[in-house]
């Protein structure tokens, strides 16, 4: 999925990088990885903060921008996803609620167990449980969950997770559901069953239905791209109002049923996102919690500079939750333009890039590694390899060799888009690339606009920075999706944004794709991630964690690993509800 980059940015302090240096050694950066004390930033990592919530109250969400997507069709950023799928909408399969790795680990959701497979795993059976219903009280069926799979097929609700068009039988070329247009391939037999046909085996397809496309819409509340300003909920909570980039208030939900859902615990009575805050007093706020700010979490990771004000104060540093984000930040080329039509040139950003000084616009090695590789270390039993071992700070002098054997000995000119968040980051980037000759002009965007923007193929910038997460522990959820041409989109194009078309990359990943030795696809992805590095559509360049300062009033609280990190809405609420003013 989509890795949100909305963290504001600026060179942290001297102290910050002091602290979070104590795991690193030999000029080689493991302090975010490492968990067995030396870095202070992890000491919560794995754990639940604050006890178990009592029942009640109002749990407020700071925020420095709006949702990218709410409508389940189009919700494909992992705090988003996080967001919706614990509080407004379910799915067939869902993430478990704990801390730690167990997080990763599915569960049924609105059906009664995690699917069954015949032909070949190529046939996928659901069945939903018994009273389950939507907010007005109306019964959820599996016709609903089929039309929500076909609408995420239309042209006019980009951004959504592509697992259907990848999987399902006779989805190419599909436009979704508009003039009684539906998918033969998802069948409903009756109100409670729902199969599902593909085209290929997909032993990981309980997996996919994790997603938000694999919520149920009911037709009769579909209203085309509004329907992401009020989603109709089968969650614990229902939208009482959205202000967009203001405030978003949910309540709750009457009908929803907690014995039919052994996921969600629904603790607080409101949930109010106020929008439009500025980073620096998000922090600040949430680092004093004071009032109403200690029932209090924020949306976004704490930024880089603020660090230096948690990692020495224990008491502060005790509400801090760490979690790596699983996720890949890249800077991607478009390898159809020139100049990086050429390997060569893509080569030389690769080899003039200062990781270091990437990492230390990011608030230093506490909060992030070194990435060496597209696939984050989980993907590779536990360490990334280092396939073409280019020095952290770059290597100019190859990075200039490489530009003149392509044609380009003075360099060139470029542009960049980034969120406002990341802006940090690209200057760190352009003064690295600038070394070597590279002029790059950074092009900033809201973060809840960054990936329609982005994802516009014809009009975007050639260099993109942004990010990639498994969407769970597979190569196959990484690689195809950030690296196979054949489902580029000129709108709402996720993913591959370096619109890297390689012949031989595509038949390896169909070659890979087919296996049915679990393992023997593990190495194969491993070795066709280095295979794809030495072309270069991408630089890899960090794995960050998520860190979150929360309220002194916040129990329940943990980074969910299979959301980057982000706070798990499903469990978290207060220890006293009635200090949240509600």
């Amino acid at each position: 999925m989509n890795k949100r980059t909305c963290t504001a940015l600026a060179v942290a302090l001297a102290a910050t990088l002091t602290l979070g240096a104590a795991g690193c050694s030999g000029g080689k950066h493991t302090g975010a990885g490492e968990e067995g004390g030396k870095n202070p930033a992890v000491a919560n990592v794995g754990k639940v903060v604050g006890g178990t919530p009592v029942k009640g109250g109002t749990l407020t969400v700071l925020s420095n921008q709006d949702f990218t997507h709410l409508d389940p069709a189009r919700n494909w950023v992992m705090s988003d996803m996080d967001f919706g799928t614990r509080l407004l909408y379910r799915t067939l399969v869902t993430y478990k609620a704990v801390p730690g790795a167990g997080g990763g680990e599915l569960t049924p959701d609105l059906a009664t167990d995690l699917g069954t497979s015949s032909n070949g795993a190529k046939t996928w059976t659901f069945h939903l449980k018994q009273g389950l219903t939507y907010e007005d009280g109306s019964p959820i069926t599996a016709q609903d969950v089929k039309y929500n799979v076909e609408r995420s097929f239309s042209p006019d609700l980009p951004g959504g997770a592509d697992y259907a068009a990848r999987y399902l039988t006779g989805a190419e070329g599909y436009q979704g559901p508009a003039q009684g247009k539906h998918l033969d391939s998802i069948r409903t037999p009756d109100d409670h069953t729902i199969v599902f046909e593909l085209r290929k085996p997909f032993a990981e397809f309980p997996n996919a239905t994790v997603m938000p496309t694999f919520a149920p819409v009911p037709k009769a509340q579909d209203n085309g791209p509004k329907y992401d300003n009020r989603p109709f909920s089968s969650g614990p909570y229902k939208v009482e109002s959205y202000q967009r980039n203001k405030q978003l208030t949910l309540v709750r939900n009457t009908h929803w049923d907690p014995a039919t859902d052994q996921v969600r615990k629904a603790y607080p009575d409101r949930i109010v996102v106020t929008m439009g805050l500025k980073a620096t007093q998000i922090d600040d706020r949430l680092i004093a919690s004071q009032g109403a700010d200690a029932s209090a979490v924020s949306w976004g990771a704490l930024r880089p500079e603020s660090a230096s004000k948690v990692l020495p104060n224990a008491s502060v540093r005790s509400r801090l939750l760490a979690e790596s984000t699983n996720c890949t930040d890249m800077v991607q080329m478009d390898t159809g333009r020139a100049p990086f039509t050429d390997a060569k040139v893509r080569q030389a950003v690769m080899y003039a890039l200062d990781k270091d000084a990437v990492l230390t616009s990011s608030g230093g090695p506490a909060f992030n590694d070194l990435s060496t590789a597209y696939m984050p270390a989980t993907l590779f039993d536990g360490k990334q390899p280092d396939t073409l071992k280019i020095p952290t700070t770059g290597d100019v002098a190859k990075a200039k060799e490489l530009l003149k054997e392509a044609g380009k000995p003075g360099g060139f000119e470029t542009k960049m888009t980034v969120p406002t968040g990341d802006k940090g980051r690209a200057e760190a980037i352009q003064e690295s690339l600038a070394k070597a000759g590279i002029k790059v002009t950074i092009e900033t965007v809201d973060p809840s606009a960054f990936y329609a923007t982005i994802g516009d193929t014809k009009n975007r910038t050639d260099v993109v920075y942004t990010g990639w997460c498994p969407d769970y522990p597979s190569g196959s959820t990484f690689l195809p999706f950030v690296f196979d041409g054949r489902y580029i989109k000129d709108k709402g194009n996720q993913g591959n944004q370096s619109l890297f078309r390689d012949d031989t990359t595509m038949k390896r990943v169909d070659e890979i794709s087919a296996m049915t030795d679990t393992k023997a696809a593990s190495r194969a992805w491993q070795q066709l991630d280095g295979e794809i590095l030495t072309k270069a559509p991408a630089v890899p360049v960090l794995v960050r964690r998520w860190p979150l300062v929360l309220g002194t009033n916040i129990a329940g609280g943990y980074g969910q690993t299979s959301f980057g990190g982000q706070l798990d809405y499903a469990t978290v609420g207060l220890k006293n509800p009635a200090k949240s003013g509600n």
